[in-house]
């Protein structure tokens, strides 16, 4: 057994404790490394067998933590996020990433079950829908010394509940735009001074995310091509009624066919690979969804495809001084929003993120969200202690293989933590997991490992 990987693990997430009480802190443990080490569908009682507690301690006082224990989702997420976010430098911006996911399920007396439309199996002319639970979703985007595009570590939840179910239940309809942005804001709170750039996709680029948002949040999206665009200047005087927003500009498509705006070409490194770009910049307001502020937006022509263009923006009207430097600022800041799309695929297939039974209201909230740390967790140990200790089979048919996934992530986890699995369940058994140390570390070999610090990880 690696006890110093373990160890290192046990103080990681010990930072957990300061939001729980200790026995609460002791079962999530059980349940987190048994969910890591659960093969196929997860649920809470999968994680159980695992760690061999059956027979030993019951399986309700781990269902209560879920449903019934006094500790917060977010709570959680905060004190993890401000482990790793030491990592940038104080004049670095924090990037996130920001969508929402559904997870197939059914079952009666479901908390939020309802149908959803499923984007990934969505087409233009054909909308597939899909029973269970929608969850939105905030990241951090960070960089990480095994693999080299950029991971998205999840650290906000909130379950989406459609307009039929609230009517059935009796309690407000929420939209997903509504819970996005008060993910923002919140995790706008936990930095008060640092630039923190959100990347959205084009369905959170509206009125409803940017109402009253937090001025050291900066979004990075996607436009329509026809999307209607004012001057910033609003002309003074005349008869009537004072303007409210400035003349009327040609639409992003319009001042693509326009020759008298030259593209511009550069080189950039976008979806992990070099290509060609030719774009053109400018700056407007876009009033349906910004109304009077400035936004810089970038013009991409896209040469293959039934799409011919393509359309991003910025809330930061700082970037259209010089268009190369805007691309580069903006597009980048886009493309790695698909970091969040690769983090809910290895969520799904590979950690369980959904596979979860639970009807209560407080157990749907919480398992997810509870999953989704568990990867943020997994993800921040591996970059930090585990890399050299990658279990990686050889596979003579894939040489060319040179980052690592997070399967691998998961393999080595299994191989680290499957021994501590008697501790573990002794240590929750006996009520001695104290949030001043780590849980049975003086029980494991080499426990000598120091405390963490901020994880090696940088922004991208």
């Amino acid at each position: 057994m690696e006890s110093h990987l373990v160890t290192a693990f046990l103080r990681l997430v010990q930072v957990f404790s300061r939001a729980v009480s200790a026995t609460t802190f002791a079962r999530l443990l059980v349940v987190m490394v048994g969910w890591v080490l659960t093969p196929g569908e997860h649920a809470v009682t999968a994680a159980l067998v695992e760690m061999c507690v059956p027979g030993v301690l019951h399986h309700e006082a781990f269902h209560r933590v879920f449903s019934r224990a006094r500790w917060s989702a977010d709570e959680l997420g905060r004190l993890i996020v401000r482990l790793f976010a030491a990592c940038y430098p104080e004049d670095e911006a924090i990037g996130v990433a920001l969508d929402d996911t559904v997870t197939p399920g059914k079952g009666p007396d479901v908390y939020g079950l309802s149908s959803h439309v499923d984007a990934v199996r969505s087409t233009r002319r054909h909308r597939a829908f899909c029973f269970g639970l929608c969850f939105v979703v905030l990241a951090v985007v960070v960089k990480v010394p095994f693999s080299n595009r950029a991971w998205a570590l999840p650290v906000l939840f909130r379950l989406y509940i459609s307009k039929s179910v609230c009517q059935k239940m009796g309690f407000a309809y929420r939209k997903k735009t509504e819970l996005a942005r008060e993910m923002l804001a919140l995790f706008a709170t936990w930095f008060p001074g640092r630039r923190i750039e959100a990347s959205l996709d084009c369905a959170y680029a509206n009125a409803t995310v940017a109402k009253d948002l937090p001025k050291n949040v900066v979004l990075f999206s996607r436009m329509r091509p026809d999307a209607v665009l004012t001057s910033p200047d609003v002309p003074v005087g005349g008869r009537g009624r004072p303007r409210k927003y400035g003349e009327r500009l040609p639409t992003p498509e319009q001042r693509a066919r326009d020759k008298s705006y030259p593209w511009d070409t550069d080189r950039m490194r976008l979806y992990g690979r070099e290509q060609t770009v030719r774009f053109k910049t400018l700056r407007a307001c876009w009033r349906r969804a910004f109304g009077d502020r400035l936004l810089s937006i970038v013009l991409v022509e896209v040469p293959t495809g039934k799409v011919n263009l393509q359309v991003f923006f910025s809330t930061d009207a700082t970037l259209s001084a010089d268009p190369k430097r805007a691309a580069r600022a903006i597009l980048p800041r886009y493309a790695r929003r698909w970091s969040i799309e690769q983090a809910f695929r290895d969520l799904k297939q590979h950690l369980g993120f959904g596979d979860s039974s639970a009807r209560l209201p407080n157990a749907v909230r919480r398992t997810n969200p509870f999953v989704g740390l568990t990867f943020t967790v997994l993800v921040l140990w591996f970059a930090e202690y585990a890399v050299d200790a990658a279990k990686v089979p050889f596979r003579p048919w894939y040489r060319h293989k040179r980052n690592l996934s997070f399967e691998d992530i998961l393999r080595t986890a299994r191989a680290v933590l499957r021994p501590t699995a008697p501790f573990l369940v002794e240590a929750c058994q006996n009520h001695n997991l104290h949030q001043s140390r780590p849980p049975n570390v003086r029980t494991l070999p080499g426990s000598s490992a120091s405390p963490a610090k901020a994880c090696y990880v940088r922004p991208p």
